[in-house]
């Protein structure tokens, strides 16, 4: 037996009962982010104080914990996970990243494993393999890795291209950054992730628990959550447990999820391998100095380093299997240094398991799960209530974020939605068209490229905002050029569906609108004109429903705004020429010219009535009253239940410290205002453009009374479309744009709803546009108003008995309800602070942008309300594309082509339809032998498979009617696309037969109860007939026979 320091150590300590404390190496996990907050590291955290048992000593703790096995066997086992947290875009950007460490991570890594069996390696993001696959690999380091994942020896966790944040993204793009990951890994390595590893994102969302089961993942693995939740968490040893994120959903999409301790996901001094060299860095206090020396000397001291870590871990987690994720961040570019010293660490600690209790093993997540998975524990289940907002001490909640880089945000969604339009315009052309002028290749091209970018930006220091502007830079170039390319591509399609042929009048445009949701829609397109006097002439050349008025931001410029109603994935044409002479002469209808109203600057004054002079806006759905006493919104009257709420809205800001040394700051993370907001302007300016389609209510807030320019406008839109069924949601909405900026320092800008609503401070906010979360109002000591915020990916709502109020986003904020009746939206920063680390990496807000940002409000009764919710926010996410090209005396030929709607009932979303770019046949077995002969490199994609997803809107119970389930018949909905002749269900990202998914079942203390009426699993697919139940997302490939 050894009776080295460790053992003398522990003598010591067990003297009096355990009445000292045991003191444990100060937790890592999130030192990085500690800093960038604006803080240092914590102190050092005693594992006395974090444990349940009191003072009892540790190790007769553990020996009550598990039954002693044989003296010589030790009772813990250490599963040491190797890994390399490789940002996709923090402080440098991606070629810098690559150039500095990625290339060495995978040279050295691959070639350390390949010499030593027993060593193991977890890669996770897919962007940086795949660059390094492709572009530096030879055929030699190819094969090795081939024989390493084989072996189980490197293992590919989460896949997904970056490892994405999970508060202020779209699932839509979460699944479609999963399915550019997972397509790659399958394709040249036939593997599929089944263990995920989202260690670094800011905050756990319900949703991915969800989405990583239909993806086929056995487990989950998080970590930044509310440090108090996870210290309770510790003491009750709870850190592990099945999670089922939807209500709505079975059993089925429950997951197993560990939250990492608080030593998070990195081994602080055991690092040996140095620091990656990159431009004008900065950080040379950011991470730890290189470990200590590994040498005879030193092996004893690092093994009981490791020992008092071990130990205080072992007393927060239910089995005798610990995690010790080894690695941080841009660790193992020198892996050779780093193997070779825990090698001799490990084996020090294994030939003394006597006097250690445990033994290490170099391990993948999967041995450590199979690992839990064996004990047959009784899990506690967790509902489908989040982890948001994120709190990493009580003075800094990570809630700034959720607004940060606010154009970036807006971008990332609209070439999310443009890229959504171009798959099924791609697909519908490909399976219906002969394409002699279009190469389908490169047509995938188009789409791989914007597939790329914005698979990149959901990386959590990208959509986040908290990158360096470099950094932002570089984002922004790749979505804008993967936009032009699918709007090239989108160009290309019109261009060849519309043979030319001689036409009057050149100077006109031929309107294209496509509509890519598979419902009939009518809405209201607007178009930016050098002249108001137009005629605007359907495929027929009757005259159609239009209306010109003064632009609002071009005042040279004319907004012609159109009604049309597309059924779904299909198209509209319209004419628009000038008009030749007056209309009296032609008798040719012109679109209606819009008046405007004006009405006196009006000053914010305190204690003044108001409400006494009011002026109404009217449509068959919503009077909007405004006062013409502060220029201000004051009530909306919903005149189908007869209700009327008074609403007012006005800009806010909070302001926030600058010096980072006398008081708490905000920045990109963090939000931590000096105090309440303030109102921002002193004056307020109102125009109402009324006309036939549109009524446009324009209200200018100036900060101070003299300014020339306003910082903030609402312009607020009423439509009187018709009253049919597809003009419902037309109807049911006030559209508001913002304008806001720029901004003065240190000012974060909100736009505050004021109701008389009786809402107990409750707000409700979706979890990445799925689903709704309650967020009942917390008193907090430190921080009330930050920990309060929560993302808004897509919409919020507040409400009493009588009525709610809906706000729909285009893109993602922060939203709080700050008081009764109150509703609160974050739009925009400006932020600046004395912090030398964020100064010298550029890290701050400190731009002078004006940014434009999109809301819809709906009001009335929940039953009105519900229904309308989550078709309203499709409609404006996804919002009719429209294309123009100048006639020059020609007139298209699309007039003519015939379409085939492709229609889905009002409660199932067509989530995607997309050719992949995909080699591989969905064949399993087929798949590997191409993989051996290496015949992957000819293969093609099939144009004629399709990747179709289908999603039921509705939760169990939401809606009487709407949240049923829904029988459709495949064949026959997609018969506007052409025969089907055979269908496959798939996993979530498509790489699986769900036939052959087999995911692990996890003992639960509660069985499986379901909330709702409709628990079955959905049945194997049999026939072209499939059901489809509330809140399910399902996925499959369709093969369509050649035209």
């Amino acid at each position: 037996m050894c009776t080295g320091p460790f053992a003398r150590q522990f003598a010591a300590r067990n003297q009096g009962h355990g009445s000292q404390k045991l003191k444990v190496v100060a937790p890592s996990a999130g030192r990085r982010r500690a800093l960038q907050a604006g803080r240092r590291p914590p102190a050092p955290v005693l594992a006395e104080e974090m444990e349940p048992r009191g003072r009892l000593p540790l190790l007769l703790r553990l020996g009550l914990m598990w039954p002693l096995g044989a003296p010589s066997e030790p009772r813990l086992r250490v599963f040491v996970v190797p890994h390399s947290h490789m940002d996709v875009g923090w402080l440098h950007t991606v070629q810098e990243s690559m150039q500095a460490y990625v290339t060495n991570v995978y040279n050295t890594v691959v070639e350390e494993l390949t010499l030593e069996k027993k060593r193991r390696f977890i890669a996770v993001e897919q962007e940086y393999f795949r660059l390094w696959w492709d572009g530096v690999a030879s055929d030699e380091q190819k094969g090795q890795v081939h024989q390493l994942v084989a072996e189980g020896r490197l293992e590919f966790v989460l896949g997904g291209q970056v490892m994405h944040d999970e508060a202020v993204t779209h699932f839509d793009d979460q699944i479609l950054q999963l399915t550019e990951g997972h397509g790659f890994l399958y394709e040249t390595l036939g593997v599929w992730p089944q263990f995920s590893w989202q260690v670094d994102s800011f905050g756990a969302s319900a949703t991915t628990p969800t989405l990583f089961a239909l993806a086929g993942f056995n487990a989950h693995v998080i970590s930044r959550i509310d440090y108090n939740m996870k210290e309770a968490m510790q003491y009750k040893r709870e850190l592990q447990f099945v999670w089922r994120g939807s209500r709505s959903l079975s059993a089925q999409q429950e997951i197993f999820t560990h939250v990492l301790d608080q030593f998070g996901y990195c081994s602080e001094g055991f690092n040996w391998d140095g620091k990656p060299v990159f431009p004008r860095q900065h950080w040379d206090y950011l991470y730890p100095s290189m470990g200590m020396p590994v040498n005879e000397d030193t092996v004893p001291v690092h093994s009981s380093s490791i020992a008092i870590n071990v130990l205080a871990r072992a007393s927060w987690f239910q089995t005798a299997h610990i995690l010790w994720p080894w690695g941080c961040d841009r660790e193992f570019f020198n892996a050779s240094q780093q193997f070779a010293n825990m090698d001799i660490i490990m084996e020090y600690i294994n030939n003394n398991t006597s006097e250690f209790s445990f033994s290490m093993e170099y391990a993948t997540l999967g041995d450590y799960f199979r690992a839990v998975h064996s004990d047959q524990v009784a899990w506690q289940v967790r509902d489908h209530h989040d982890f948001l907002p994120y709190s990493s001490d009580k003075y800094h909640a990570w809630t700034g974020f959720y607004a940060s880089r606010s154009g970036l945000k807006m971008l990332a969604r609209r070439a999310s939605t443009l890229l959504y339009a171009g798959e099924s315009m791609f697909t519908r052309y490909m399976l219906l068209a002969l394409h002699p002028n279009l190469d389908p290749a490169w047509g995938l091209q188009q789409l791989q490229q914007l597939r790329w970018a914005v698979s990149e930006v959901q990386h959590h220091d990208a959509i986040t905002g908290t990158h360096a502007p470099k950094v932002d830079d570089m984002f922004v170039e790749h979505l804008s050029t993967g936009m032009q390319g699918v709007h090239t591509l989108m160009a290309s399609i019109i261009q060849d569906r519309s043979p030319a042929h001689s036409g009057p009048e050149p100077g006109g445009r031929l309107v294209v609108v496509y509509n890519p949701l598979t419902w009939t829609i009518t809405t209201i397109i607007t178009l930016t004109m050098d002249f108001p006097s137009v005629r605007v002439t359907d495929v027929s050349g009757h005259p159609v429903p239009a209306q010109v008025q003064r632009s609002k931001e071009l005042p040279s410029a004319y907004d012609l705004q159109v009604l049309t109603t597309i059924p779904g994935l299909s198209y509209q044409h319209y004419s628009i020429r000038p008009s030749r002479s007056s209309q009296e002469d032609t008798g040719e209808t012109e679109p209606s010219v819009a008046s405007t109203q004006q009405f006196a600057v009006r000053l914010r004054r305190h204690g003044r009535r108001m409400g006494q002079s009011l002026v109404p806006v009217v449509n068959d759905c919503y009077i909007i009253f405004l006062d013409l006493d502060t220029n201000l919104m004051h009530s909306i009257w919903e005149r189908q239940s007869n209700q009327k709420v008074q609403v007012t809205q006005q800009f806010m800001e909070y302001h926030v410290n600058s010096h980072f040394n006398q008081d708490q700051i905000s920045d990109n993370y963090v939000f931590r205002p000096d105090g309440r907001a303030e109102p921002a302007w002193e004056a307020v300016r109102m125009e109402i453009v009324a006309g036939p389609l549109v009524t446009e209510i324009r209200q200018y807030f100036y900060r101070e009374v003299d300014d020339s320019e306003p910082t903030f406008t609402i312009y607020s839109r009423l439509a009187h479309g018709p009253q049919s069924s597809d003009g419902e949601l037309l109807c049911h909405r006030i559209e508001q744009e913002y304008r806001v900026g720029p901004l003065e320092l240190n000012r974060e800008a909100i736009l505050r709803t004021s109701t008389d609503l009786n809402t107990g401070q409750v707000l409700y906010s979706d979890n990445n546009g799925y689903q709704m979360q309650r967020r009942p109002y917390r008193q907090d000591t430190w921080n009330t108003i930050a920990q309060n915020y929560y993302p808004m990916v897509q919409s919020a709502f507040i409400q009493d008995r009588r009525s709610r109020l809906v706000l729909l986003s285009e893109q993602a904020h922060g939203v709080s309800s700050q008081g009764n009746g109150q509703v609160e939206v974050m739009l925009h920063r400006r932020l600046w602070n004395s912090d030398k680390w964020a100064l010298d990496n550029d890290l701050t807000l400190n731009g002078s942008s004006v940014v434009h940002q999109v809301l819809w409000l709906l009001m009335g009764p929940w039953t009105l309300t519900s229904g309308l919710h989550q078709r309203s926010g499709l409609a404006l996410q996804h919002r009719p594309v429209v294309m123009l090209r100048e006639m020059n005396g020609e007139v298209g030929g699309p007039f003519s082509a015939p379409q085939k709607a492709v229609m889905l009932p009002s409660s199932v979303h067509l989530q995607i339809l997309s050719i992949p770019s995909w080699k591989y046949s969905s064949n399993h077995t087929e798949h590997l032998q191409t993989l051996r002969k290496d015949q992957n490199r000819e293969a093609k994609a099939d144009l004629r498979r399709v990747l179709l997803r289908l999603q039921h809107l509705y939760e169990v119970d939401q809606d009487p009617v709407l949240s049923q389930p829904v029988t459709l018949n495949l064949q026959s909905v997609l018969r506007g696309l052409g025969s089907v002749v055979s269908m496959e269900e798939r996993s979530l990202t498509g790489t699986w037969d769900v036939s052959e998914m087999h995911r692990w079942t996890w003992s639960t203390q509660n069985p499986h109860r379901h909330r709702g009426k409709f628990n079955q699993p959905s049945p194997p697919l049999g026939g072209p007939n499939i059901t489809i139940y509330p809140k399910e997302i399902r996925t499959f490939f369709i093969h369509f026979q050649e035209q």
